[in-house]
């Protein structure tokens, strides 16, 4: 039997992939897709992309069709999230959402950081974290609600704290490492939103590269949280010119103990930690990851290597940013909470040029 599933918010770039993936889906039916700006509007004509794969049309996101949906995929801005899920859950639908406005378990650092009141902190308290390599008991949890016929919450994880953590939090919890946690991460442009802005102008994005958000970018208390390294993380974007993709790398200052492990050592441990886990690929020690070879896919690959000089520890993780990074993830996580092989319609092979 397949599963009725809706977009809110499909017109955008992360709702697009959704959309591109759940066409192929073999479980998931794709019946609702909204955006109030292309509302009658078909999906065939914003995005030809999808000629002769489907013929649905876009409708407002209040359209009640939404809340006959099992499943239900937000691909909306943070703030928008929250006038939208308490009344999907109170629906009895299932709510995996892209946004930032379920992944901060504090409310007050969700409001200091985004600058809005959170109006549903007490979901917070029920949501499951979206990011199945390192919070597995999440969406097991996820699961059983489900399968007692209640609906979930899932707050997928953010593109640059998923590449940023499966690349690091295995030395991290390995109790390798100490002190600050140094990131370096470039995205595409496909990572700003479709809105297009001084910023992502192709006359100044392309052939160039720049920091942006220093010091103050919103993902900090997520990577934060997931690392649990709070005030001791140092993290800054950067927009490279390029559609998508995302490389991360991280500097970890190696504790005494661990200065005597060799790079095989903890790829071994990376490789026991993620197995079992389809798309993390650790790749071999001499290997770094390639953000070219990961577009497309649902895959994160992590490379590992050390500074013998200055006992640092460099992990670097690369995503498809719209993929793991947003659509992929959120479907990845809606298949675990439906029972699902966690793979199923997800692509695991990139394009080779």
């Amino acid at each position: 039997m397949s599963i009725k599933v809706g977009v809110i918010g499909a017109a955008g770039y992360a709702g697009a992939e959704l959309v591109r993936l759940l066409t192929q889906h073999p479980k998931f039916d794709l019946e609702v897709i909204t955006s109030n700006s292309d509302a009658g509007t078909a999906l065939s004509e914003v995005y030809p992309a999808f000629a002769g794969a489907s013929d649905l049309v876009f409708t407002t996101h209040d359209d009640p069709a939404v809340k006959s949906c099992e499943l239900v995929f937000l691909a909306v801005p943070h703030t928008a999230a929250l006038a939208q899920v308490p009344g999907l859950l109170d629906a009895g639908v299932t709510v995996v959402d892209l946004s930032a406005d379920y992944r901060l378990s504090d409310p007050a650092v969700y409001e200091r950081w985004y600058g809005a009141t959170h109006t549903s902190p007490d979901l917070l308290k029920i949501r499951a974290f979206g990011l199945p390599e390192l919070f597995a008991e999440d969406l097991e949890r996820a699961c059983e609600l489900h399968a007692a016929g209640k609906p979930a919450l899932v707050a997928c994880a953010g593109c640059y704290p998923t590449a940023t953590s499966l690349a690091s939090a295995p030395a991290i919890r390995a109790g390798w490492t100490h002190g600050m946690v140094v990131v370096d991460a470039k995205s595409g442009v496909t990572g700003a939103g479709k809105g297009c802005n001084a910023k992502t102008h192709f006359c100044n994005a392309d052939e160039d590269v720049q920091a942006y958000k220093v010091g103050c970018h919103r993902h900090t208390p997520e990577i934060e949280q997931i690392l649990g390294k709070q005030g001791e993380l140092v993290f800054t974007p950067h927009l490279i010119p390029m559609k998508r993709g995302l490389l991360s790398t991280v500097y970890l200052q190696l504790t005494d103990e661990a200065a005597g492990m060799t790079v095989e050592d903890m790829l071994m441990c990376y490789k026991d930690l993620y197995a079992g886990r389809p798309f993390v690929q650790v790749l071999p020690a001499g290997e770094q990851p390639h953000t070219s070879s990961v577009v497309g896919t649902n895959v994160c690959q992590v490379g590992l290597a050390k500074n013998e000089r200055t006992n640092t520890l460099i992990a670097t993780g690369a995503i498809d940013n719209l993929c793991k990074g947003a659509a992929g993830q959120g479907i990845q996580c809606a298949n675990l909470v439906f029972g699902l092989d966690e793979t199923c319609g997800l692509p695991r092979v990139g394009m080779p040029v």
